[in-house]
């Protein structure tokens, strides 16, 4: 690490120097330059060798670290840039220096929202001034989902600070089926993001752990009243046996067997529906039956009925039924408006 720190010593009192046009740069001059910054930046002498320096150009005229440094010699024994111009700090990014550059910065901007990150805003910021100046027109590599629109999203971060900072809050929450906003004394834990959309877990007055969606607070105020609490609370645990963010408490984890068709087979087990699934078998038709070991809830039918006719529950009786009436209601729905819509 020391090496690597001293080269680049070197690199940048070398390019300081050749940047001076009113002076003549001979080898010797740029040993003592070198040595002088050396010194000054570690607080003790540095042994700079002529062959060390002469590696030092020879790196720097290279693409080794990019600068392809335009360093010439003339009358034989003193150094200079060709282009007056030219210095290592301004060099042009690579195309895949560019590509890396507005891919990470695309990533990182999906954070933008915690104030966790606001720090970096500024530097997001140059950076894709660098990249919009000196790239090509390239379309975006890598595409997240995430919906700007999103009703709750300025909630983030006081809900993160509050965890942080370990403080209780009143949130004035209005669930779907409720008319009016209630006051909910809370004790959030974690943030959790699922299906493009956020929730915060914590505890209400009773200590019974609930869920609430972002999009669905209307305000929220500090509760100096209560001590924050989170009662040994494990998000892994929480949700180890989960799909989606509904933990039914006082529901049993069952067994669900599933029948997937030699077409979406590939996909299942490239891509697990839980952590917990098993192959039990697969014919040689390529159509495989898989067991999860879960909580039943609203986000697992939705992706059993996701698949369409490409799942098929085969147990537990009460799943495969509930399944089996939606799929038939919606049925029932397209016949109705059969000879109505051409």
């Amino acid at each position: 690490m020391a090496q690597n720190k001293n080269a680049l010593i070197r690199y940048k009192t070398i390019d300081k120097c050749l940047q001076n046009k009113y002076r003549e740069w001979t080898l010797n001059d740029l040993i003592e330059a070198c040595s002088e910054a050396l010194y000054e930046y570690e607080g003790k002498t540095v042994n700079v060798s002529k062959r060390c320096i002469q590696l030092d150009i020879q790196i720097m005229r290279s693409d080794k670290l990019g600068y392809n440094a335009p360093i010439i010699v003339y009358n034989k024994k003193f150094y200079r840039y060709k282009n007056d111009n030219y210095t290592i700090t301004n060099i042009p990014l690579s195309k895949n220096d560019m590509y890396i550059l507005s891919e990470s910065i695309e990533v990182l901007k999906q954070f933008k929202d915690f104030s966790l990150f606001s720090e970096l805003s500024g530097i997001f910021q140059r950076l894709e001034d660098k990249v919009y100046i000196e790239k090509t027109k390239q379309d975006a590599i890598i595409h997240l989902d995430k919906n700007e629109n999103l009703k709750g999203l300025k909630y983030l971060d006081p809900l993160y600070q509050s965890i942080l900072q370990k403080k209780c809050l009143f949130i004035y929450y209005q669930s779907f089926s409720s008319e009016n906003s209630n006051k909910i004394d809370f004790t959030p834990f974690i943030l959790k993001e699922y299906n493009n959309r956020w929730f915060v877990v914590g505890s209400d007055h009773n200590n019974n752990i609930i869920t609430l969606a972002l999009d669905r607070i209307h305000s929220l105020v500090n509760n100096l009243t209560r001590k924050y609490d989170t009662n040994n609370f494990n998000g892994d645990k929480y949700y180890n046996n989960t799909i989606g963010v509904t933990v039914i408490s006082n529901q049993e984890n069952e067994e669900i067997n599933l029948k997937i068709n030699n077409k979406s087979t590939p996909y299942v087990l490239t891509k697990p529906l839980h952590h917990t699934q098993e192959v039990i078998s697969i014919d040689n038709n390529g159509n495989a039956i898989i067991k999860i070991i879960v909580n039943v809830n609203y986000e697992l039918e939705r992706i059993i009925l996701g698949f369409g006719d490409s799942v098929t529950v085969l147990k537990p009786r009460k799943l495969r039924k509930r399944i089996e009436k939606v799929l038939q209601n919606s049925i029932a729905n397209y016949n109705s408006i059969k000879g109505k819509h051409h």
